[in-house]
């Protein structure tokens, strides 16, 4: 597959000339989640005329959330792609131009910076990161064959294929449970396997899922092995505290064991924690004076679409002032 294209910044009627004559740019966002797009609505308010590279997960972890209802302004709740979709439209309202290409590599050591995508190779003042994070892996025998056969990270995806179906959800967290009640609406079974005894999920998550006659819950137990021939049959399962295995009949299985960050071609040009995260300080600034990180991709802890959001907004203050510094 030829993926060497180059496609054209949406909404920037300029022709390509002009486009390929631009010597550097002031901001270049690499993220197509709310911190990214965020970020863009506020540098392009500002006047400076970013340029955010999408990558291949418009939306972020956000989009595949089918519900939000912690997020201020929405008493009712908004849907994660949705409200994707509307902080899209307003930094594009502003003028933030959008390209949709995957960035392959980045050079943080001379100034401009340099970022190459499948496309062509950029130079910016300032480089906002927002790449976010992935869901992490069992990495258990059955977990490559079974991805799209019974495997999946995703039930606002996925889950119409296991209407009056038993799947299994591993996992403690918000995510697990969130997404374990969307499940329950068409599954006939969801069991919740946890290697503690008790959940990390937020204590409304959990009084839903208790309550919810379709959930049931495995404790102190592992996934040791996704069992099946051509889709998911089963799972292996072992209990961590009396070392007892036994398999689990079900027709699917949605994993939910945290995130990694996004962070491979920054390795080694820019701090990084011991979990590969994004080391920033308050204001959004990494060790390479004018690159700023947002979002899950440097902050594990809370994993909130609207501390994203605020990261966003910080990291493009910050680039702005970065720039005003520059050509005092």
């Amino acid at each position: 597959m030829d993926l060497s294209f180059n496609l054209k910044a949406m909404g920037d009627e300029k022709p390509a000339s002009e486009e390929t004559s631009r010597e550097v740019e002031n901001v270049v966002i690499i993220g197509g989640g709310v911190a990214g797009f965020t970020a863009a609505m506020y540098a392009a308010r500002a006047m400076l005329d970013p340029l955010l590279i999408v990558g291949n997960a418009l939306g972020g972890q956000a989009a595949m959330t089918e519900s939000m209802e912690n997020y201020p302004g929405f008493p009712d709740g908004i849907g994660g792609a949705d409200l994707s979709e509307l902080v899209q439209k307003q930094a594009m309202k502003y003028g933030a131009r959008v390209e949709y290409d995957l960035v392959t590599e980045v050079n943080l050591q001379q100034h401009p910076f340099l970022v190459t995508t499948y496309g062509r190779t950029i130079q910016a003042k300032t480089l906002i990161i927002a790449t976010g994070a992935q869901p992490r892996r069992l990495e258990i025998p059955g977990e490559r064959k079974f991805l799209g056969r019974g495997l999946s990270f995703c039930a606002t995806c996925d889950g119409f294929f296991y209407k009056d179906k038993v799947v299994a959800v591993v996992g403690g967290g918000n995510s697990a449970l969130d997404e374990g009640l969307y499940l329950a609406r068409l599954a006939s079974r969801v069991i919740v396997i946890h290697r503690r005894d008790t959940l990390r999920a937020d204590k409304i998550l959990q009084e839903r899922a208790f309550r919810n006659p379709k959930m049931s819950f495995i404790w102190d137990t592992t996934v040791e092995e996704i069992l099946g021939e051509e889709h998911v049959t089963g799972l292996k399962l072992r209990n961590l505290k009396t070392g007892e295995e036994s398999v689990l009949p079900v027709d699917g299985v949605f994993e939910y064991v945290g995130m990694t960050p996004n962070t491979g071609i920054f390795a080694g040009q820019i701090e990084l924690d011991d979990a590969g995260y994004i080391v920033t300080d308050k204001h959004q600034r990494t060790n390479v004076p004018g690159v700023f990180a947002a979002g899950d991709v440097q902050s594990p802890y809370f994993r909130q679409v609207v501390i994203a959001a605020g990261a966003g907004a910080a990291a493009a203050i910050e680039a702005e002032r970065y720039i005003a510094a520059l050509e005092e």
